[in-house]
């Protein structure tokens, strides 16, 4: 096992491929799911924005 391990002498270069490639990986996998919420928080303080936009300008509208 610890032959195996060592990787006949390459283990230095193996094992940190190996968490690169993982952490690559990992990074692939919830990268989409942070940026939905982002654009999703993104698209809620828009929505927020326009609602009291067109509030003000009802109320203008109406007090004229």
């Amino acid at each position: 096992m610890a032959h195996w391990l060592a990787m006949g002498g390459y283990a230095i270069y193996v094992w940190p491929a190996y968490a690169v490639f993982l952490a690559v990986l990992a990074w692939d996998w919830f990268a989409p799911a942070l940026r939905r919420r982002r654009i999703t928080r993104e698209l809620r303080g828009r929505l927020a924005r326009e609602r009291t936009r067109n509030a003000r300008t009802e109320r203008a509208e109406a007090s004229t």
